[in-house]
C-alpha cells in the first residue's frame, strides 16, 4: 500500500537535468516497486494506490498487469495528476531525485473508503511505507489498514523522505504509532534514527524490538545489512557490483525480503538474499522494469560465496 509514479530516468549517465536530452519511462514508486519485485520472484501481489485520470495513469495500470501485479485496488483520482519522478545518475552514489507531486499526489489521497479490509486482513503479508503516513487522508487510511492486521506478516518500510514531511518530529510520532501494528521494520540508518532516535544499527534494531517488532532490518550501505530478532543479530556484508543506478536497490531488497519472509527463512539467509537482489538492481538503470528473477539472485549468490 502506498506510492506510485512514473519514473523518467536520463539516458545520458552523468548529465544534469539541464543537460539531459532523452529520458526512459518506467514504473515507479516504492510500494509499487516492491509489489513488482515480489511478483517477479513468483508471488501473487497487489498494490493499493491511486493514479490520476491521465495517460500516465493508464500506463501504470498496463505496466502493472504486464508485471503480474493485481490492479483491482488501483484507484483513479478525479482531480490530481499521476506523479512523475526525475533523477540524475552520477554513479556510484549520487542519484538526486526531483518529485512532481504537487499540489497533491493521488496516492496521498487514499481514504478509508478505498480500503478492502477483508483483503487486507487476509493477506499473508502486508507492506506499508512511511511516505503513506506523511499527510492526510493517506495517514488515516494507512493506520486504519494496519489496525485490521491481527495475523500474518506486516512490514513497515520506514521510507523517510524529508521533503514530504512537515517535520522530523511529526514523522517520529507517526512512525511510533505505525510500529505498534507491524511485525517487521526495515530502513536505512537515517530512517531508523527518525523512528527510534539513534542511527546506530545495533542500538536502533534493539529499540525497534522494544517497540514490539519481531524482525528489525537495518540497511547500512557499504557496510552491508543487519537484522535482529529476539534470538540475536545476523549480519550480511555488501556485494560488490558496478553501480549504475542505486535508486531501485532498496525496493528490490524489499521484494526479496517479502519472498524470504513468506518462505520462512532464518534472518541470516533472508538478508543475504535481499542484499543480492538489491545489488542486481543497483547494477541496472531502471527500478520496476529491472527487478531480478529467483534464478538471477541465486546465480549472484553462487558467485559470491563469502556473502
Amino acid at each position: 500500500m502506498g506510492r506510485v509514479s512514473v519514473d523518467l530516468y536520463p539516458e545520458q549517465i552523468g548529465a544534469t537535468l539541464a543537460e539531459v536530452e532523452t529520458f526512459a519511462k518506467s514504473l515507479g514508486g516504492s510500494a509499487t516497486n516492491v509489489a513488482v519485485a515480489a511478483a517477479r520472484l513468483g508471488h501473487s501481489s497487489a498494490v493499493i494506490t491511486r493514479t490520476g485520470d491521465d495517460g500516465f495513469g493508464h500506463y501504470i495500470r498496463s505496466a502493472l498487469e504486464e508485471f503480474g501485479v493485481d490492479i483491482r485496488w488501483v484507484g483513479t483520482d478525479p482531480e490530481f495528476r499521476t506523479p512523475l519522478a526525475f533523477c540524475e545518475i552520477h554513479p556510484p552514489d549520487d542519484f538526486p531525485l526531483l518529485f512532481y507531486r504537487e499540489p497533491r499526489a493521488p496516492d496521498m489521497n487514499l481514504t478509508v473508503e478505498d480500503l478492502d479490509f477483508e483483503a487486507i486482513s487476509a493477506a499473508p503479508l502486508f507492506w506499508i511505507t512511511g511516505t503513506g503516513l506523511s499527510d492526510e487522508p493517506s495517514r488515516t487510511a494507512t493506520l486504519a489498514a494496519l489496525e485490521q492486521r491481527t495475523s500474518g506478516i506486516t512490514v513497515f518500510d520506514l521510507d523517510y523522505r524529508p521533503t514530504l514531511w512537515a517535520s522530523e518530529e511529526e514523522a517520529a510520532r507517526c512512525y511510533r504509532e505505525a510500529l505498534r501494528h507491524a511485525t517487521v521494520a526495515v530502513g536505512n540508518q537515517t530512517e531508523v534514527g527518525v523512528a527510534v532516535g539513534t542511527r546506530d544499527p545495533f542500538e536502533a534494531s534493539d529499540a525497534l524490538l522494544d517497540l514490539g517488532i519481531e524482525l528489525a532490518v537495518v540497511k547500512r550501505g557499504p557496510e552491508g545489512v543487519l537484522a535482529r530478532t529476539k534470538d540475536g543479530v545476523a549480519e550480511a556484508p555488501p556485494i560488490e557490483v558496478e553501480v549504475v543506478n542505486g535508486l531501485g536497490a532498496g525496493d528490490a531488497f524489499g521484494g526479496a525480503l517479502c519472498h524470504a519472509l513468506l518462505s520462512g527463512w532464518e534472518p541470516d539467509k533472508t538478508i543475504r538474499y535481499a542484499n543480492a537482489a538489491g545489488a542486481i538492481v543497483a547494477s541496472r538503470l531502471a527500478c520496476a522494469d529491472d527487478m531480478p528473477t529467483r534464478e538471477e539472485v541465486e546465480r549472484l549468490l553462487e558467485k559470491s560465496p563469502d556473502v
